[in-house]
């Protein structure tokens, strides 16, 4: 099974030589990965080229954007600049963030898996964070999510489903169509990924007010969004979160941007994620 990765990184030198290592050592080696060095001003690129001398299958690819951290477009515009340059020879697509260090079974074990159940359109691991000296679950979602940071797809899945949208929130959007098309995914707790910078940890106020914004785009609607704002605030032990998510949302709603997903398809994530919240009450 052939897989692609594609790795986004943006001033990433004291993670991406882990994450790269972690790869190179698999039981199962990728057929190629392509870093994109998006905007960096440390010493990420250099990293990227000593391990691509030695290595065939590592490509580095430069591009240039804004020095923010915005979650979403910039990533996923990241992702397809190193996308763009691959063939389309591959059995299994991987997004991955360039801050992780994964177990050394860990592409083997995901060929497996997509190998057992032929309409398999996710797999991952599970993320784990330092807390005090110890590798902790970095508990933000459920085990019915796979995370942003280390996404693989399957060939057929990935492209019907439009392939990434170019958005806060995709991570979200790419299972909820992937489960309007008949798709399931998987994450697999038995595989613990090191995930050396905790999510949102530079996020800034803009990057939660995208968030509001994709939930509109996704047709949320107001009520499953306050939900859902409600619950991560809590998580995060911070009202901010909701107040910035119900702001980007509202300033969405006047603005009125383009929405990511059809009215059929925005009908079938509403009815999912009431039946979910639903499910939960009773």
């Amino acid at each position: 099974m052939n897989f692609y990765i594609v790795i986004p990184a943006h001033n990433e030198a004291d993670s991406i030589g882990d994450t790269l290592n972690s790869l190179v050592h698999q039981t199962l080696l990728p057929k190629k990965i392509v870093v994109v060095n998006d905007h960096s001003s440390d010493d990420t690129p250099n990293i990227v080229e000593e391990f691509s001398k030695s290595h065939n299958f590592i490509e580095l690819v430069t591009v240039t954007s804004s020095n923010e951290h915005l979650p979403g477009t910039k990533i996923i515009n990241a992702f397809y600049k190193g996308y763009d340059t691959l063939d389309e020879a591959y059995d299994v697509i991987c997004k991955y963030d360039a801050d992780l260090i994964f177990p050394l079974n860990y592409l083997e074990s995901l060929a497996n898996h997509f190998k057992e159940s032929p309409k398999l359109g996710m797999a991952a691991g599970v993320c784990y964070i330092e807390n005090n000296g110890q590798w902790v679950l970095e508990d933000l979602t459920g085990k019915d999510h796979i995370r942003g940071a280390l996404k693989a797809y399957r060939k057929d899945c990935f492209l019907e489903i439009g392939k990434l949208k170019r958005t806060m929130g995709w991570d979200t959007i790419d299972e909820l169509l992937a489960k309007f098309y008949g798709w399931n995914f998987f994450a697999d707790d038995t595989l613990h990924v090191k995930h050396l910078k905790p999510t949102g940890a530079s996020y800034n106020k803009a990057a939660k007010h995208l968030q509001g914004e994709a939930m509109y785009k996704m047709r949320y609607g107001l009520i499953l969004t306050t939900i859902s704002a409600l619950k991560l605030s809590v998580k995060k032990k911070s009202f901010n979160y909701f107040r910035d998510y119900i702001a980007g949302y509202l300033k969405a709603l006047k603005e009125k941007p383009e929405f990511t997903v059809t009215s059929e398809e925005g009908k079938y994530i509403r009815n999912y994620r009431w039946k979910g919240i639903l499910k939960k009450l009773y």
